[in-house]
This record gives C-alpha cells, structure tokens and sequence, in this order.
C-alpha cells in the first residue's frame, strides 16, 4: 500500500486510479488511505458543474478544462453518470464527452456511479476528489448526475458550484426551486445562441432579487459550449469567487460547515455499519415471525439494538 501511495503521490495516474477505485469500493484499506493522504488536501479548488439532464453539462466542462490547461494548471474530473441497474458501476455517457482532454497527462477524468444517492454524489466521490487534492491537481471538477432538486449535496463538496441552466427546457420553473437557487455560486445559461436564453437569464435575476441581499450575488453567464463563446467570463467568476472565500468570513463559514458535514458523514456511515452489523446477530426467523404476528414491535427492537451499542 505504501509503495502504491507514493506512486500515486508522485503523479502516476494509474495508481492515482487504483486509490480511488479502493477507496469508492469501501475496501479494508480505505480509511487507512484516506488516513495517509488527508494532510495532503486542501490545496485544490474544487468547482461542482450541476444543472438538468440535457443541459449540457459535459460539453461546459470540456472547454472549461481547456481554459485550466491554458493556464498551466493541472485538472481532475470526476464526472457521475447514473449508476447501472446491473453491475452497480457507473455509465460512461460523460466520459466520452470528453475524449479531447483523456490523453492528456495534467487531465485525469474519472466516471463515478450514483450508487442510488438521491443528491446525485455518493461518499466516493468526496474521497475520490481529495485523493485528487493530494495528487497535485490544481482543480478538481465534479460533474454531477443531474437529477433536480434534490441535487444539493455538491455543496457539500466543492467550493464554487455552478448552475447550468438552458432555456426551452423547463428551467423558468426549476430556478424557482429554493433548494436549487440557494447552492448556486454561478449561474451558467447554457446554449445561449437559442431563443429564450435572455429570458432565462432575467428569470435568474428576478429570483435572486427575491432572495434577498447577499454578500455574494451570484452572476448570471451566457454560454454556448457548442460555440465556445463565454467561458472565459466563467473562468474569471470561478477566480474571483475563489479569491471571494478566501477573504471573506462567509468562505471561512463555509469551509468550517463542509469540514462538520464530513465529520457527520464518516460517524453516519461508522454508526449505520455497527446497527446493520447488529441487526444482522440479532434477526431470526422466530424474531421475524413474533413481528409479523405483532407480538413484538420494531420501535422496541430498535431501541434495545441502540442500547446495546452504547453499552
């Protein structure tokens, strides 16, 4: 393990790849892993791309690499496709999207299933982007699923979370959704050589102005990733809101509150591992049968498990 670690630590992106396959499988070694490099983190940006299916997520995300390139800078990727029914593993579809940078030796892209998380990012992904973080890359973009309102968990994650939104695809309705507003740092209007993007683009506005006075008011962009037009001015917000946290004492709030959700997240995950594990001894087809005749209760049964694990 140790020798995989350095080579990992030393650039080899296969072993960077092995890490973090270790580590979204949940295998024995992971806590040590995650152990040895987390003193390494918190040197990358981390930016989360989220919006609707069809948004054209994937296609922003390959010019936004080429403009990291552009300045030097290495790039992680992890792109989250709906997990497969079958195997668990996650659909390339985003994968592909991006051929143009997956030779590249300062771009490691990396396809992650949902694993069924209803925030559209699981505990791996999380992981996978520190092992990223240690590795040397510079940014770290997390791609998610785009599955609606319930994504919020990106915020979780990244630093600088950007909205894609497009028009003629329901979107006037979806910014109305507060869960979605509030996460949003940037707000991308994608595909804005199409009729409606304006609209779309004021819509934002208008429910911004609803949301009260903010000491970050998240700009509104218009892109056309087909056309390549206005992702620079994206990649000028991502900086300035970089430089935004890192002054300001909401940047300091918000590092603060994703260092307590990952403690949260580790004892929810450590605490879930022990009841299921307890729960497990204990179940028996007597039990199961005194249940179904309602001779016993699961409120009961619940708290006597509990109880057992904190003697």
């Amino acid at each position: 393990m140790e020798k995989l670690l350095a080579r990992a630590l030393a650039g080899d992106t296969r072993a960077i790849g092995r890490l973090i396959s270790l580590v979204e499988a949940d295998t024995p070694s992971s806590k040590e892993i995650m152990k040895a490099i987390y003193p390494k983190t918190g040197k990358a940006q981390v930016i989360g791309i989220t919006g609707s299916p069809g948004a054209g997520k994937s296609t922003f995300v390959n010019r936004l690499i080429a403009r990291f390139k552009a300045e030097g800078k290495k790039v992680g990727v992890i792109a989250i496709d709906p997990s497969s029914p079958f195997t668990g593993g996650a659909i390339l579809g985003d994968r592909l999207r991006m051929q143009d940078h997956a030779v590249d030796s300062d771009v490691f892209i990396r396809s992650m299933g949902s694993r069924g998380n209803l925030g559209g990012v699981s505990r791996g992904t999380h992981e996978g982007a520190l092992i990223l973080d240690a590795c040397g890359f510079d940014v770290v973009i997390i791609e998610t699923v785009g599955v609606g309102q319930s994504e919020v968990d990106i915020v979780k994650i990244a630093d600088t979370v950007c909205l894609i939104l497009t028009p003629g695809m329901g979107d006037d309705v979806q910014i109305m959704k507060a869960g979605i507003m509030e996460i949003a740092d940037i707000f991308v209007v994608n595909k804005a050589d199409r009729e409606g993007a304006d609209k779309v683009a004021a819509d934002v506005q208008v429910m911004l102005k609803m949301l009260g006075e903010r000491e970050w008011v998240p700009p509104v962009a218009l892109v056309s990733s087909n056309k390549n037009t206005g992702v620079d001015e994206v990649r000028e917000i991502i900086r300035k809101h970089g430089d935004y946290l890192n002054s300001s004492e909401e940047g300091r709030r918000r590092r603060w509150s994703q260092l307590q959700m990952e403690v949260e997240a580790i004892l929810r995950g450590e605490i879930s591992l022990l009841v299921e594990r307890s729960w497990s001894a204990r179940r028996s087809d007597e039990l199961m049968e005194m249940l179904s005749q309602r001779k016993a209760d699961p409120y009961t049964l619940a708290g006597d498990i509990i109880k057992t694990l904190l003697k």
